[in-house]
């Protein structure tokens, strides 16, 4: 089971998930949440080129490291362990994440 509910399954059921209602946008994560980005989507394309350049692609691993004070701005991330990136929450919105696909992954992200 993983902090989503869920259980773990293949890569090919990313898109299943997505259309399932199992993905939430990045934006209504809680601190420490970890998942799997399974699309950046919506808004202007200015916003989805920008957060694809910093990372945001499909199946890197995400986790939620801080939330700003006022109104939950800005939201810090870790992606695939390597980077941390600050986000608007309208930015936060566009990206949607799944549960992760193996516990490992979780364990690599939270360990430092």
């Amino acid at each position: 089971m993983n902090k989503f509910g869920g259980q773990e399954s293949p890569p090919s059921a990313m898109d299943h998930k997505a259309s399932a209602g199992l993905a939430q946008p990045l934006s209504q994560l809680s601190r420490g949440s970890v998942g799997r980005i399974l699309a950046v989507q919506g808004g202007e394309g200015d916003v989805e080129r920008g957060l694809l350049e910093m990372g945001f692609v499909e199946g890197a691993c995400i986790e939620v490291l801080h939330y700003g004070l006022l109104g939950r701005d800005p939201v810090a991330v870790r992606i695939n362990q390597n980077m941390t990136v600050a986000l608007r929450r309208s930015e936060a919105k566009a990206v949607l994440i799944g549960p992760l696909l193996d516990q490992s992954a979780a364990t690599l992200l939270t360990t430092h």
